[in-house]
């Protein structure tokens, strides 16, 4: 007799016990309402029709037929073969399954009592290529006459995450039987005036029809709903994490002196654009408020975010208060340290490094000096947030590429401080749907121009050959070069690994100096590498992706990207961003031997977009759905079905809906809304660190 709560433990549901359940709770099942709320995530249509399906749905091959006659195949491997001839309304089929010997137990013993004449099977496989008959290398079937066939076949079928103990004919009964006994006592959560502007299902029919769907359409719908949940629940949360922020109290009060900021700016020897004067007022006013700040400074390769984000450091630091800056890689950190100390030479600022590479004693003597306050800008990697780096009054955090980081990593690090003001970089353009998705409780600011007397890159496909006769000429006139490469060693026929094209290079043009850099080189042997290409002594430069971010070598003057169908829209765009830092024309080239239809038109657009703006633009309309634009949220909040690109349009209609309703509700404590802000916290309160309280 089923316990009827939500909260009933899985471990007493017929037919799953202990083991059963500790598997279950791996995958974070432990109740049947975590169950009635585990989405699929695809759909395997086993209808046997010819319908067009949506991208979440993916065609199997079935067959229903009687059995007309079976056999073992007699062979001679550790592999038995049994063949059976059924006939249903699509014609005759031939059914193969291959089972291995298991000692002295017949592993065909089940097969020859089910497949009797007469006896009708729902079969699923992988169909096997023979001009006169259909053949089925099967791997389920399911007597016609099975309890609830509807689980198994002919309908559509949910597939869930699982692991490979926990079989998808197990999650599906069970998922069965808890929405048949628990079903009733899920409640509805989305405000009436929601359900009844987008016409949405109610909340038991939706999910009944997400897992066992009776149509296509039915499908659609429950679909719909779910995605807008996803949507809606986290844009509710980022809503609330931002007024709970807004609300809070830093404790500082900012006054710009310009006892640094002013020798800064004049030292520069450039004027700032009009866009990164904008985002300077739109910190410092955030900065001088009484709460703490929360902004995105997004802008393209190139565009001067440093030196925006070091004035925000420099206001912190002449008010007496620590910056910490974190980057995702040693490379970029150390490549921030070089460049802001040489911005700040000559004025009282004191700046340090700290990564995993740091001797114990250094490491020492810069966590003591961080907590007496004696450092004011402090640089490093995930090193930052370990629990022993303390400050004595971190008053800005600094991230750069957030998107490398997860919502804790940001939040320990902020934690530093007594409600630290926050500003993250990243020079991955993002289109609106997906800052307002995946930055939520951030302001934004945007650098749109690029800093004057920056020429931009040429960007062309070309042959391998093509591309080392111009590397050649390139190299005769005076300039250096990077040649990137996706993989380190060679894994697959098609793809040119850099340690083999390094070998050849150095045969074919040994007149050239050339060097070697990837990710699990030592560090110190990478510093030395990229030193000796800084300094010129190096002329061509073979590498992974590591030299995607933090390289800033002003001589380089053409990128060669090997296998470029390799690379995502915002890879490319960050590689072709190591080049045309300096006065020469710059050059970069993607070379692609084999490239499908998709790849070719990404890559064409990679050549004529040379703004990293309009390259997401075209990115979203070339993918439709997939990965956001090389992104991902790290970590911490995912979707499970929802899709940024595919689904944008619903994800509009959360946030206007969103907008709405906390305009007269922020934190959503009116009471119409409790079981929407229960829902919420549940999803979303321990990730984003929400106050209960509100």
């Amino acid at each position: 007799m089923p316990q009827f709560s939500l909260n009933a433990d899985l471990k007493y549901l017929k037919g799953v016990g202990p083991a059963r359940a500790a598997l279950l709770s791996y995958l974070g099942l432990k109740t049947a309402r975590d169950l009635l709320r585990y989405l699929p995530s695809k759909w395997k249509d086993r209808r046997g029709l010819n319908e067009p399906l949506p991208h979440y749905v993916e065609k199997e091959s079935v067959f229903k037929g009687k059995v007309i006659s079976a056999c073992q195949v007699y062979t001679s491997s550790a592999v038995l073969v049994f063949k059976a001839l059924l006939k249903g309304d699509k014609g005759e089929a031939e059914a193969i399954f291959f089972r291995k010997k298991k000692g002295r137990f017949d592993p065909l013993i089940p097969l020859k009592k089910d497949f009797t004449p007469e006896k009708e099977f729902w079969l699923m496989g992988e169909p096997e290529p023979d001009f006169l008959k259909t053949r089925i290398k099967v791997s389920e079937y399911y007597p016609a006459d099975k309890e609830n066939i509807f689980l198994h076949a002919g309908s559509i079928i949910p597939v869930y995450p699982s692991t490979q103990k926990l079989s998808q004919k197990f999650l599906r009964e069970l998922a069965f039987r808890v929405i048949s006994d628990y079903l009733p006592l899920e409640c509805e959560f989305l405000p009436q005036e929601i359900l009844i502007k987008r016409g949405f299902l109610p909340a038991q029919e939706s999910i009944k029809n997400i897992h066992f769907p009776p149509s296509l359409n039915a499908l659609e719908k429950a679909r719909e709903r779910a995605v807008y949940e996803e949507f809606f629940l986290m844009l509710c949360a980022w809503g609330i994490k931002r007024a709970q922020t807004r609300v809070s109290d830093k404790g500082r009060i900012y006054e710009v002196k310009k006892n640094l900021l002013s020798p800064f700016k004049n030292r520069l020897g450039f004027e700032f654009t009009a866009s990164q004067k904008k985002a300077i007022n739109e910190i410092f006013s955030d900065m001088r408020s009484s709460a703490p700040m929360s902004r995105l400074l997004q802008g393209d390769v190139g565009c001067g975010k440093t030196v925006v984000a070091l004035s925000a450091a420099l206001l912190a630091c002449e008010n007496g208060h620590q910056t910490a800056f974190m980057a995702p890689t040693e490379i970029l950190a150390r490549q921030h340290y070089e460049t802001i100390s040489a911005f700040l030479s000559g004025l009282n600022v004191r700046i340090a490094l700290l990564t995993s590479s740091i001797k114990p004693s250094e490491r020492e003597l810069i966590k003591k000096q961080a907590q007496a306050g004696e450092i004011d800008i402090l640089i490093g990697t995930h090193s930052l947030i370990e629990r022993e780096i303390l400050f004595e009054s971190l008053g800005l955090v600094i991230i750069d590429e957030q998107h490398k980081f997860g919502v804790r990593q940001r939040a320990a690090l902020r934690g530093k401080g007594f409600n630290a003001d926050m500003l993250i970089m990243t020079a991955t353009p993002i289109p609106r749907t997906m800052a307002l998705s995946l930055y939520g409780d951030l302001d934004i600011s945007i650098i749109n121009e690029m800093p004057p007397g920056r020429k931009p890159v040429k960007t062309y496909t070309a042959s391998r050959r093509e591309a080392f006769e111009m590397l050649e000429k390139e190299i005769k006139a005076g300039g250096q070069a990077y040649v990137v490469h996706p993989a380190i060693e060679e894994n697959a026929a098609e793809i040119r690994s850099v340690k083999k094209e390094f070998e050849f290079f150095l045969k074919a043009y040994p007149q050239i100096k050339a060097a070697m850099v990837y990710g699990t080189m030592k560090y110190s042997q990478k510093e030395e590498v990229m030193r000796k290409f800084a300094a010129k002594e190096i002329k061509v430069l073979f590498a992974t992706q590591v030299v995607e971010v933090g390289i800033d070598v002003k001589s380089a003057t053409m990128m060669i990207i090997q296998n470029a169908e390799r690379f995502g829209l915002a890879s490319l765009h960050q590689l072709r961003g190591r080049v045309g830092r300096g006065e020469r024309e710059s050059v970069c080239i993607a070379v692609s031997e084999n490239p499908g239809p998709l790849a070719s038109e990404r890559l064409k657009a990679f050549c004529r977009f040379l703004d990293g703006f309009s390259l997401s633009r075209q990115d979203a309309m070339l993918r439709g759905h997939g990965e956001i634009f090389g992104v991902r949220q790290h970590g911490d909040i995912e979707f499970v079905i929802a899709d940024i690109y595919s689904d944008r349009d619903i994800l509009m209609k959360a946030y206007e809906d969103k907008q709405e309703l906390m305009q007269n509700d922020p934190l959503l404590k009116n009471q119409e809304n409790a079981l929407l802000r229960k829902k919420m916290l549940e999803m979303y309160g321990d990730k984003l660190k929400l106050i209960e309280a509100g």
